[in-house]
């Protein structure tokens, strides 16, 4: 997994990702953010009801811990054996909405990461130990805050980015 050596590498990186993938969804029609095609396995609306759906809860997992709530990983409602049921919470929950809106939802979400990443310190973003909620999120694995976040941003922004290439070659 790639590292980073501080938080604004970490930033630039989920910036310049970000970028392009979000751009990918520019010229796609709003009457076509459900069309399925057999090779790819998500719609438009459900590719960004993904995302939207993860750096929700890497948003919501901080924000708890700081307020003292206990946090559940991935979600109150799911364990980390049930994702193919979260994945589909996810479409239920945000694919209905616009591409527009979805755009600016995910945006959003990016935003209120870039202000999370700032209001850690180094030492909370990049050493183990430091948030009960990435301890208490793997069992065996020991993966700092940063580990959380650039899998939930940086990688599934090129992967779903190839994905909705491919889509847009077969749909377009």
């Amino acid at each position: 997994m790639r590292t980073y050596e501080n938080k604004d590498e970490l930033k630039n990186e989920i910036n310049k990702s970000f970028a392009k993938y979000i751009s990918e969804f520019n010229d796609i029609p709003e009457h076509l953010k459900d069309k399925r095609v057999d090779e790819i396995d998500r719609t438009p609306a459900e590719n960004l009801a993904y995302q939207v759906g993860w750096t929700t809860l890497v948003i919501k997992w901080e924000s708890d811990e700081r307020k003292g709530i206990p946090v559940k990983t991935p979600s109150d409602n799911f364990k980390w054996n049930q994702l193919g049921e979260l994945y589909q919470w996810f479409t239920d929950t945000y694919a209905q909405l616009s591409l527009q809106e979805l755009k600016d939802r995910l945006n959003e979400n990016i935003n209120s990461i870039y202000a999370m990443i700032d209001s850690l310190s180094e030492e909370e973003l990049f050493k183990p130990h430091m948030r009960k909620w990435a301890d208490e999120a793997t069992k065996t694995a020991v993966w700092e805050v940063y580990k959380f976040i650039h899998v939930n941003t940086v990688a599934p922004f090129g992967t779903f980015r190839t994905k909705i290439r491919k889509w847009k070659k077969i749909a377009l």
